[in-house]
């Protein structure tokens, strides 16, 4: 009787193979999906960003970069590249690197405090600012709302260098005063940081509390933002990113504010002067989106961010306080026409698209060492339509052409 011999199933298909047999195959089982497909973002988009960002540190868009992106109520990445300076030996730059956000205050900071004073009937944006602040009586300014100041209609100048004449919240509200409007009240947009430094002293009038300590009180301590703040203190200048080489102020300016009115005002100011990183900011945006909660603390009533978020007017793009898409913004292509954002003159920027959950926080110090510098401009639009197209859930669509229609 022949003998049989029994293979260990391992050791009959190593025989089989040896002898040139076929052997039959299994499937293999399918790989577990990574962390960012599981949250709906193709998992290429890390290698797409390194690309993106390693060439623009090679053409000196900025030394270092750091983002944060969110989808689906959740952070998904955050990454830097590059380092906080050029100088030899600076740190690399990462999600907790403190940057300068300029005009970030203004969405962050100010606009936020405003909505919480609407929702608590303290802040009426179709009364006037003389009504809060009877000093602010010229009789060009007398028309002037706080709606007015929020969507940049109030027809104050668009920039002047106040800072050289003046320092301090009282001196410069008495110059804006004195200095005439440019355009007749609530008829033409100007982007003018004069409206959120006089809001800010609306709020200042109302709380009887500085800027700084009514948004750390109320918007940064309860949603855990401990990278967030104005005048951060020389301990964490290490982590802070240099700015701009100004030799009025004695050099490289690092660790205060880079803008010359805020800086003029103490480093707390309506328009600028705040301090964050990637990832407080992707804790503040992922709020909004989730209809002003965080972490089960609420910040905001959802219809109050739906509504200033929105574009306010067919001429403009401007929501309150927020802007929105528009024909080659820097929220890039597919942004849909719900998504809100700001941008920061140190080239800092935010924007958020409700359609798919989705957010994308780009930080840069582009203004080191000169402001001349302005490569993140289109730096801007690449990371954000890099994004949208790495959406697996969601259809890709041109929603700037819409924008173009309205």
């Amino acid at each position: 009787m022949p003998r049989i011999l029994t293979l260990a199933p391992a050791a009959s298909l190593a025989l089989l193979a040896l002898a040139g047999c076929p052997a039959a195959r299994t499937a293999p089982a399918p790989a577990p999906p990574s962390a960012l497909e599981a949250a709906g973002i193709s998992d290429s988009l890390p290698r797409q960003l390194d690309s993106i960002m390693t060439a623009a540190i090679a053409d000196h868009a900025s030394p270092g970069i750091t983002v944060a992106i969110g989808h689906h109520g959740r952070v998904v990445y955050t990454h830097g590249w590059g380092h906080t300076d050029w100088a030899a030996g600076a740190p690399l730059a990462n999600d907790s690197t403190l940057y300068d956000m300029a005009s970030l205050t203004k969405v962050i900071a100010t606009t936020t405090l405003s909505m919480m004073m609407e929702e608590e009937g303290k802040l009426d944006l179709d009364r006037t600012v003389v009504s809060y602040l009877p000093e602010f009586n010229a009789p060009d300014k007398a028309p002037i709302t706080i709606r007015m100041l929020l969507l940049h209609t109030s027809g104050m100048r668009q920039f002047q260098f106040l800072y050289r004449e003046v320092k301090g919240r009282e001196a410069y509200l008495q110059r804006i005063n004195a200095k005439p409007v440019v355009t007749v009240p609530g008829t033409v947009y100007t982007y003018s940081d004069w409206n959120m430094i006089v809001l800010q002293q609306v709020l200042e009038r109302i709380t009887g509390k500085t800027l700084d300590v009514l948004a750390n009180e109320r918007i940064f301590t309860p949603l855990g933002m401990h990278d967030t703040m104005f005048n951060p203190p020389e301990s964490l200048k290490p982590r802070i990113a240099p700015t701009e080489i100004q030799e009025f102020r004695g050099g490289q300016v690092w660790g205060q504010v880079h803008d010359e009115n805020a800086w003029a005002l103490g480093g707390v100011a309506g328009h600028a002067g705040l301090f964050s990183s990637a990832r407080d900011l992707g804790v503040f945006t992922q709020m909004l989106l989730n209809g002003g909660e965080y972490d089960g603390v609420r910040i905001l009533r959802p219809e109050t961010i739906a509504r200033w978020t929105a574009r306010q007017t067919k001429e403009e793009s401007r929501g309150l306080g927020w802007d929105t898409p528009s024909h080659h913004s820097s929220a890039g292509r597919y942004f849909s026409m719900r998504s809100f954002g700001h941008t920061g003159f140190t080239g800092t920027s935010i924007w958020a698209d409700p359609e798919k959950q989705l957010f994308v926080v780009l930080l840069t110090n582009r203004v080191d060492p000169s402001r001349d510098n302005t490569k993140v401009g289109p730096l801007r639009r690449v990371v954000a339509d890099a994004v949208q197209r790495a959406v697996l859930d969601a259809p890709l669509r041109l929603w700037e052409l819409d924008t173009i229609a309205r």
